[in-house]
């Protein structure tokens, strides 16, 4: 993608639609609203809120609102419960406030700075680790491409190019010195104070700030040599893996091989374990250990099922092997992760005894992730903050069979 005089027509028509001094201050740097200072009241826990939205297929869902399909959020990520790797169907901006992180995209490790930016598409598995002391502060703002493309305009497809170039070269990061992380954390700023978006003045406005930070990505990445047709055979890829991803979500408690998986997926055994990890980042096994271990956790929170019941559900047939893998990914064993859990439950009830009957293992496996109430993702989000425990990691720790 080369600069074109595509690119200052678009600029001439986010001046005419939004304000003309407020476009100027962006490209000049000054800030229009005060420092990059992040509301602590506002900071929510990145493990918590995301985790419980991830699918078997590692999809992240986010509720929307479906007139303004534009959020924007500030989350703290201490890194002792790393999410794991997943993807979105939105389009994602980070901005690192405050520490150092990794930003983890398939199998690339990027060192993520405080004031650096983050562009990250729909196709990429993903996700952030802190590596600082105290917690790094993060703002998020995600967005559906739709909102861009249903524009109508002939130059629409064109604001989301940066998101669309992402190959395995794919300069992710955005360096802080460059000045344009400052002035796109600005115009977040702006969009989140106009949200929730209830009106059509002030839908207007978030889609106006919204192609101003999208053109100011744009420029920068004008001379990144990707194509288009890199995001179409993502998207392609992603759909081979789709007819496994259906399975290991229908039959957690099954035995699957590689040998079977790459039956699912109609491919070669040795195709197959370098097609995984080139689309996902991770390799199968390590993949399927991850997920097998994130459902029991799910189940030891949520249900009274027997520690034997819960292992043979997630595809364990040995209770002593199960906890094996289980300490080793988590750092605690099964019945020490619940009994925090209980212990954390108890002293957030104030000692008293309303706890809501468990659900049956049954209905938490069958269960869909994407189709959870957005308020139900809120309770479990604001649980899970209280006190930290270790989440399943995905570099290097993953038990190999």
């Amino acid at each position: 993608m080369h600069k074109s005089k595509k690119h200052s027509e678009l600029t001439t028509d986010i001046e005419i639609q939004g304000s003309r001094t407020g476009l100027e201050a962006v490209r000049s740097g000054r800030a229009t609203s005060g420092r990059a200072s992040v509301p602590r009241e506002s900071c929510q826990d990145h493990f918590g809120l995301f985790e419980p939205q991830i699918s078997a297929e590692g999809v992240h869902v986010w509720p929307f609102d479906a007139s303004c399909p534009v959020e924007v959020l500030f989350l703290n990520e201490s890194g002792r419960k790393p999410v794991r790797m997943n993807r979105h169907r939105y389009f994602e901006v980070l901005y690192l406030c405050s520490g150092s992180a990794e930003c983890h995209i398939q199998d690339r490790i990027l060192p993520f700075r405080k004031g650096d930016l983050a562009i990250i598409g729909s196709t990429l598995y993903h996700r952030l680790e802190c590596r600082s002391s105290p917690p790094c502060r993060i703002a998020a703002l995600f967005f559906e491409p739709d909102l861009i493309r249903c524009d109508g305009g002939s130059d629409s497809a064109e604001y989301l190019t940066p998101f669309l170039l992402q190959d395995a070269a794919f300069p992710h990061i955005v360096a802080a010195k460059t000045g344009v992380p400052k002035q796109v954390f600005e115009l977040m700023l702006r969009i989140r104070s106009t949200l929730p978006a209830s009106s059509p003045q002030g839908r207007l406005a978030v889609k106006t700030y919204l192609k101003m930070l999208l053109v100011l990505l744009v420029n920068q990445y004008a001379s990144y040599a990707g194509t288009v047709e890199t995001f179409h055979r993502q998207q392609r890829d992603l759909d081979r893996l789709i007819p496994l991803f259906r399975y290991l979500g229908e039959n957690c408690g099954a035995s699957v091989q590689v040998w079977e998986a790459a039956r699912i997926c109609r491919m070669s055994e040795s195709y197959f374990m370098s097609f995984f990890r080139q689309v996902t980042g991770l390799s199968f096994i390590k993949y399927l250990n991850q997920y097998r271990i994130e459902r029991s956790q799910f189940l030891l929170a949520n249900t009274d099922e027997s520690m034997v019941d819960i292992s043979q559900k997630v595809g364990f047939c040995d209770q002593s092997y199960f906890g094996t893998v289980f300490r080793r990914l988590v750092g605690l064993t099964p019945g020490a992760y619940r009994r925090r859990l209980l212990n954390r439950t108890a002293l957030d009830r104030g000692q008293t005894d309303h706890t809501p009957p468990m659900k049956s293992a049954r209905a938490s496996l069958g269960e869909s992730p994407q189709r959870r109430p957005a308020e139900r993702n809120r309770q479990i989000a604001a649980s899970n903050s209280k006190e930290p425990l270790r989440k399943v990691p995905t570099r290097d720790h993953a038990l190999r069979y």
